[in-house]
């Protein structure tokens, strides 16, 4: 296992060659690459969302594609189509840029919610389905999409559906002034700083097995249902409070990809076991685009990082 966590300490180290400041952010994507998971990055531009994503990509030495998502996007740009040779008289297959080891959808909510739907089967499934013919996706295959806030002009937000199938959604946030100042001058120095290749899909795919080594106690487990259940019936832990800001609370899918989460955590920590802290780790990022908060919480200025921190600090711990 040493050897394993060492090269996923490698990639990290190789990815913060280029990205300055950010190391929380960059184990959080390890952690999704680790679990089969989808990583969506949202916030203002300019603050690096893009280059984080080309830097993993590079890291790990998969086969790599990016989709520049703009509003006349169609689906078939995302999937590929079928085209009619006239000298063989038969329609081909040419697949889009979707088929990839890693795939960056690069400000995925600036295309129409039609072009959006493209990915959830592929996303979901790992295969989709073009003129009836399913087609398999590359072994490992993540997207990593970026998204400019809700906000902003020129954007569509993304369906719960779709927000549902990835398993973290980060945000990048603003430099300090001394990590402002380190990336201005390299950036204007005229000296390119690049990610190497430094892991192997095979490595991925090793490291992938392993998690499955990481013991979780019964108590975690318990813990985690009622996280996540409190996010639906609030009332029930004693959070009356929140009941009137929550519209949705997290999905299945959130138990299942809050353990991954926290097993992926402890194991970039190089331990065997999960503790309640690797779970409050992971938490908010797992389900921060999961709980959706009503009108009333919008008028009360409440996010859903407000309602999660509340969730977590009345949440017993084991």
């Amino acid at each position: 296992m040493s050897k394993i966590q060492e090269s996923a300490e490698r990639v990290a180290a190789n990815v913060e060659r280029v990205i300055v400041g950010k190391h929380a952010e960059v184990r959080l994507a390890l952690v999704a690459l680790l679990c089969q998971g989808h990583l969506l990055i949202e916030d203002v531009p300019g603050t690096g969302k893009t280059m984080l994503a080309k830097a993993i990509a590079r890291s790990l030495g998969c086969s790599f594609r990016r989709i520049q998502f703009t509003p006349d996007l169609l689906p078939t740009d995302v999937t590929g189509l079928s085209i009619y040779n006239q000298k063989t008289q038969e329609f081909e297959f040419r697949p889009g840029p979707i088929v990839s080891q890693i795939v960056l959808a690069d400000e995925i909510n600036r295309a129409t919610p039609k072009t959006q739907s493209a990915l959830l089967e592929c996303m979901e499934e790992r295969h989709m389905t073009v003129d009836g013919i399913t087609y398999q996706m590359p072994i490992p295959f993540l997207v990593i999409a970026t998204q400019n806030p809700i906000e902003y002009e020129g954007t569509f937000a993304l369906p719960e559906a779709q927000l549902d199938r990835f398993m973290l959604m980060i945000k990048v946030g603003y430099p300090t002034k001394e990590e402002e100042r380190q990336i201005m001058d390299r950036m204007t120095s005229g000296l390119v700083v690049r990610a190497d290749a430094v892991a192997t899909p095979e490595e991925v795919l090793a490291a992938r097995s392993v998690l499955n080594q990481i013991y979780v106690d019964d108590k975690i487990c318990d813990y985690i249902v009622n996280v996540v259940h409190a996010t639906r019936e609030p009332r029930a832990y004693g959070l009356s409070e929140l009941a009137d800001f929550i519209e949705y609370g997290g999905s299945p899918r959130a138990s299942i990809y809050l353990k991954l989460a926290a097993r992926a955590h402890a194991f970039l920590r190089h331990r065997g076991y999960v503790t309640p802290e690797d779970v409050k780790s992971v938490g908010p990022d797992v389900l921060r685009h999961r709980v959706i908060h009503t009108y009333e919480a919008e008028a009360e200025e409440i996010s859903a990082e407000d309602i999660i921190r509340r969730l977590f600090e009345h949440v017993e711990v084991p």
